[in-house]
């Protein structure tokens, strides 16, 4: 009998504890996760130059506290009410505020641009910028502004007056921008050099690639605007590299050294000594890549240091490093021998030590010591769910500086004796250390569950063994909160599968959405795993897909259904699948390619037929139609729309600039040729994503369709 009772009163306790946790809404799921359920972390952290005290923000970014590395204890250094009165502005947080010298930092408002003494507790404008003026980068001493204005490069001088750089008539011709669509790691258009007696930007010939046409219907009648988007095999953008000597008033310019204008410059760094541009200069096939040295002053070509070749292709994404002020010797990131590391060379071309053979790829170049004798940087670990930060010598010895496990972000103090690290992992919501020089850990917060008091699902890591049978593949399955292993549970699984994306990271919900756990707590468990094709496993692992994309990453995401349906707990007949952009892609491809696994499908702006998609992504992994025409028809989806069994919906964003909006029309007119009925839907002005309050729309659209069509 009092068995009997302590069993009840304990279920009775279950019952009430279960009770009083709150649920999430989908809305909050999609809207909150980076706001309400955002761990705790010192916002803004930075340290003060040439010191080894930081700063960060309290009291919704209206207080900047300051603190030494020696004792952690924080202090208020300055409030915005104090900066405001100082300068005349009306600002509501730091947002975008960077350190000058160890007394002094840059802070701007609508354009305008202020330097704030801490000493003085006094300010100045600096420089004043209008609304049409983009892609504004300062040089180091803050005493230039480069922008754009339309397609022309202008900069204004510390006297504020206006300089023209490039004054170009022919729209078509662009200055100062990004190339290549972000490929190769370009991030932007415009490189001052260190001592700013120089300005080298990007340039751009785009008269002849094709104009796309995007429709606005803010517009009455709706007006088109066009695009440049140079389609794979046609014709692309020619870049040159400009360099304005702001001594002179003249301005040099670099193209191809191969005479071909369709390759591609990328990677352009300055030397210290503001001698020499090194451009790492790639073929179209982007097979082939030379890292060439030219002078500034004439543009003439000087050397090649080294050429990487490979059948599949090099893709350079970092400049060169110059680890000492003092000399150009350099790092250079190289994953010819299969994973991404680093190498110390000669400006003269000289290999001086191969600093890092791990394997596992190195991700980024943090900072140095002040001597350049340790160089700080990202990679993964043994383990490609983490991203850690290590530390190697010039000769080559190889320190691990983060001691935990997790996704780890870290910051160098400028005399390179701290190191600020802050991480997440599957148990760890965020956690913020601060290592010295000897790699002793300080505590400075910990945060606590945001998820705490809520229901929420469990997630887990695992591995499997890829289609080739040798290779693992990480997994996550996200459970809900009620889990009961004795019922047959349907399954979404979400899919990107492409190149530069990796979904499954050791860090708090592993990686996921938390739209993701809401998903599961509607009685679903939700599965991905990180086909070959993937990010940071190396060279092999992700050059397998080269001339035939979706085919080997098919037949991994068909050994995760594989191992689902091993589960006992998993109904293998209700599972659907979702992804976007590439993962639109999969979605489509695993539903009419292989049309008896999934019931449901959800495709988010999807590529369809490769030969619609750019030039520099595309080509890089399809070679083009006349080099590769068997491998195009083999992943065009609309070569396999009869196949079709289960419900299919497809999402576009009509203004899309990434996936233009073609690929899934052309779909849909395949459908109905074909007399299959699917499910369309547009979002109209969204560009390859859909954001903010729409998004909340967005997922309803999604996951109620799943939830409908899969009974």
């Amino acid at each position: 009998m009092l068995k009997k009772l302590i069993l009840a009163l304990s279920l009775f306790a279950a019952f009430t504890s279960q009770a009083q946790l709150k649920t999430f809404t989908l809305d909050e799921a999609v809207m909150q996760q980076a706001r309400a359920f955002r761990a705790d972390k010192l916002v803004g952290f930075q340290w003060i130059p040439n010191t080894t005290n930081y700063v960060y923000y309290t009291d919704a970014n209206s207080k900047m506290m300051q603190a030494s590395a020696a004792d952690s204890k924080a202090k208020e250094l300055v409030t915005l009410t104090e900066i405001n009165s100082a300068l005349g502005t009306k600002l509501k947080s730091f947002a975008g505020l960077e350190w000058i010298d160890a007394s002094s930092f840059l802070i701007s408002e609508n354009g305008k641009y202020y330097i704030y003494s801490i000493t003085s507790k006094t300010g100045k404008n600096i420089q004043v910028s209008s609304d049409s003026e983009e892609n504004q980068t300062f040089d180091a001493a803050k005493n230039n502004l480069a922008f754009t204005v339309d397609n022309n490069l202008y900069f204004y001088n510390k006297n504020k007056e206006k300089i023209t750089v490039t004054n170009e008539t022919n729209k078509g011709i662009v200055s100062g921008q990004s190339i290549s669509r972000n490929e190769f790691g370009i991030k932007n258009g415009i490189f001052w050099s260190p001592k700013s007696s120089y300005l080298a930007f990007y340039q751009k010939d785009q008269s002849e690639v094709a104009d796309y046409p995007l429709l606005d219907i803010n517009e009455t009648p709706g007006k088109l605007e066009n695009l440049k988007y140079p389609m794979i095999g046609q014709k692309s953008e020619k870049p040159r590299v400009g360099i304005y000597n702001l001594a002179t008033g003249k301005t040099v310019f670099i193209a191809p050294k191969s005479g071909n204008a369709n390759d591609y410059l990328t990677n352009l760094s300055w030397t210290p000594d503001e001698k020499y541009v090194l451009i790492a200069e790639l073929n179209r096939e982007q097979n082939d890549m030379y890292l060439n040295v030219y002078d500034a002053n004439s543009g003439a070509f000087i050397r090649t240091i080294l050429n990487e070749k490979n059948n599949a292709w090099v893709e350079p994404e970092h400049e060169a490093f110059f680890p000492n002020a003092n000399s150009n010797n350099f790092v250079w990131f190289s994953e010819k021998e299969g994973f991404q590391n680093l190498y110390y060379y000669t400006i003269e071309g000289k290999l001086i030590k191969q600093l890092t053979n791990n394997k596992f790829p190195a991700r980024e170049i943090i900072g140095t010591n002040p001597t350049g004798t340790e160089i700080y940087f990202k990679a993964t670990g043994a383990n490609a769910t983490n991203m850690l930060v290590y530390k190697v010598t010039l000769s080559g010895k190889q320190t691990l500086i983060t001691k935990e496990e997790g996704v780890h972000t870290v910051a160098v103090s400028t005399d390179g004796k701290c190191f600020f690290d802050e991480f997440s992992n599957h148990s760890t919501p965020s956690k913020s250390l601060l290592y010295d020089a000897k790699l002793n850990a300080t505590t400075l917060l910990v945060s606590k569950n945001k998820y705490d008091g809520y229901q929420i699902g469990t997630s887990e890591i695992k591995t499997i063994k890829a289609a080739d049978g040798t290779t693992d593949l990480y997994t996550r399955l996200i459970k809900p909160s009620n889990f009961d292993a004795t019922k047959k549970y349907p399954v979404l699984v979400y899919v990107y599968g492409g190149p530069h994306a990796q979904m499954i990271t050791n860090s708090f919900l592993d990686g996921a959405n938390l739209w993701m756990y809401w998903m599961a707590e509607q009685g679903y468990l939700v599965f991905t795993v990180d086909n070959r094709g993937s990010d940071n496993r190396g060279f092999a692992f992700e050059s397998v897909i080269h001339g035939r994309l979706g085919v080997n990453e098919m037949e991994d995401q068909l050994k995760g259904v594989e191992y689902l349906k091993s589960l006992p707990y998993v109904d293998g007949n209700r599972l659907a699948v979702h992804g976007w952009s590439f993962g639109g892609f999969m979605t489509t491809s695993l539903m009419l390619r292989k049309p008896d696994t999934f019931k449901v499908g959800v495709a988010g702006g999807p590529v369809t037929d490769w030969k619609w998609y750019e030039v520099m992504y595309g080509e890089r992994y399809m070679d083009t139609p006349a080099e590769n025409q068997k491998g195009f028809d083999e992943a065009n989806t609309l070569n396999y729309v009869n196949n079709l069994k289960g419900k299919l919906l497809l999402i576009h964003g009509t203004s899309d600039d990434t996936v233009v909006m073609q690929h899934n029309l052309a779909l849909v007119k395949k459908f109905i040729e074909a007399q299959k009925q699917v499910d369309f839907f547009p979002y109209p002005m969204a560009k390859h994503n859909v954001f903010g309050k729409d998004r909340v729309h967005l997922m309803t659209k999604v996951l109620n369709y799943i939830i409908e069509n899969n009974k």
